[in-house]
């Protein structure tokens, strides 16, 4: 009878079933998420600026019982449920919770998906600030072989809203779509020829149309964007996100983002670091653009962040049931009651409460990658929690 590893005895398979065309899928995802760059190329952001960190005990928090849509539920049980790899809470600026399933470290970073998004974000916001960046203007002004494409005539405020007329679909259980081919140039698939992230991008068509009429959520909008921040500064995206974010953060983890065959960042999806690292972001938002006594961005875009965007938009996207009252601005998402948030797949969510002061993250390794059901779930359980701290 052979023994079963540490690793098999922890997580329940053994290493060497992972591959790059299951990684993506539980089990194995409940260890791949924090160990990403082992499957698909990375590039280092920041290496931390380094301390020991102290988790703070949730054991009486996640004792406590929430109301779910489908009834009262306790949270730890919720968690659980829900494929909770961690939960990191901070109230008034102060780290208050931090819960760690049994198959994360406390201190692991853990990819974020979406939430990149939200990030870099702020990279444009600061090149913006910087004279660097125009939001009003053509794409084509950065990315002039983007011109064939469905950003030949669309803004970049276009690309940051998701309001491009763009002819691609979100379909990310669909082996045979473009979506499908998208993930083989970005290197998270196999397969995929020579075919790179750029490219892949520039031969998107566009839908019939104005741009700025739908909010339409499509990943490649921000890996266009990724492309033109590096434009608009001449700079590597790594290197923007570990000078205008992470080091005046003040981050403490490491941090990582997913690159293609030509070192394209994956600014859509690909950012790993540490809830408590991601906490301090949200915190940065919280307060208006400013962490550890640097801005990172204006408090007038952080403004226009959380307040702008058109409603008008918002209503005629398929998302309008998630937040009825909602808007969506830079990457942003708007609750309409005052939160707003970025939102990973597979159960990722930055959740920030201005009127409690209190910021959430949630990171997970649900098994699809959107969950109607999780989704009110959590949208309950995140507001129910940033009035319970």
């Amino acid at each position: 009878m052979v023994a079963t590893s540490a690793f098999e005895q922890r997580y329940g398979f053994a290493r060497d079933a992972v591959r790059l065309g299951n990684w993506r899928l539980a089990p194995f995802s409940a260890w791949t998420y924090q160990n990403v760059g082992e499957l698909v190329p990375s590039a280092h952001v920041w290496g931390g600026s380094g301390g020991e960190e102290t988790p703070e005990d949730a054991s009486a928090l996640v004792a406590e019982t929430v109301s779910l849509p489908d009834g009262d539920e306790k949270m730890a049980d919720f968690l659980a449920r829900s494929h909770a790899d961690a939960l990191t809470v901070m109230k008034s600026g102060k780290f208050v919770a931090d819960w760690s399933a049994p198959t994360m470290d406390f201190g692991n970073r853990h990819i974020a998906f979406s939430i990149s998004k939200s990030i870099v974000a702020v990279v444009a916001g600061a090149l913006q600030a910087n004279g660097l960046l125009d939001p009003e203007a053509p794409v084509t002004r950065y990315v002039p072989e983007a011109a064939g494409s469905a950003y030949g005539d669309a803004t970049v405020q276009h690309v940051l809203d998701m309001a491009v007329a763009i002819d691609i679909d979100e379909a990310y259980l669909d082996p045979n779509s473009p979506f499908a081919r998208y993930r083989k140039a970005m290197l998270w698939n196999p397969g995929g020829g020579d075919e790179g992230l750029r490219d892949f991008l520039c031969t998107i068509q566009r839908l019939p149309g104005e741009h700025g009429e739908i909010f339409r959520y499509r990943s490649p909008n921000t890996d266009m964007l990724g492309i033109i921040l590096e434009r608009a500064s001449g700079r590597r995206m790594p290197d923007l996100l570990r000078e205008k974010v992470f080091a005046p953060l003040g981050a403490r983890g490491a941090v990582a983002i997913t690159v293609d065959r030509e070192g394209s960042c994956r600014a859509s999806a690909g950012i790993s670091l540490t809830p408590r690292d991601l906490a301090r972001f949200g915190e940065m938002m919280r307060q208006g653009g400013v962490a550890n006594g640097n801005r990172l961005v204006s408090e007038a875009w952080v403004a226009d962040t959380i307040g702008g965007g058109s409603k008008e938009a918002w209503d005629r996207s398929d998302f309008v049931t998630l937040f009825p009252k909602g808007r969506y601005r830079n990457k942003w998402y708007q609750t309409g009651e005052g939160a707003y948030c970025g939102i990973g797949i597979h159960g990722q969510w930055l959740y920030v409460d201005p009127a409690t002061e209190v910021v959430i993250v949630r990171m997970s390794s649900q098994p699809d990658p959107v969950t109607d059901p999780f989704d009110r779930d959590n949208i309950a359980f995140l507001a129910q929690l940033s009035r319970m701290v």
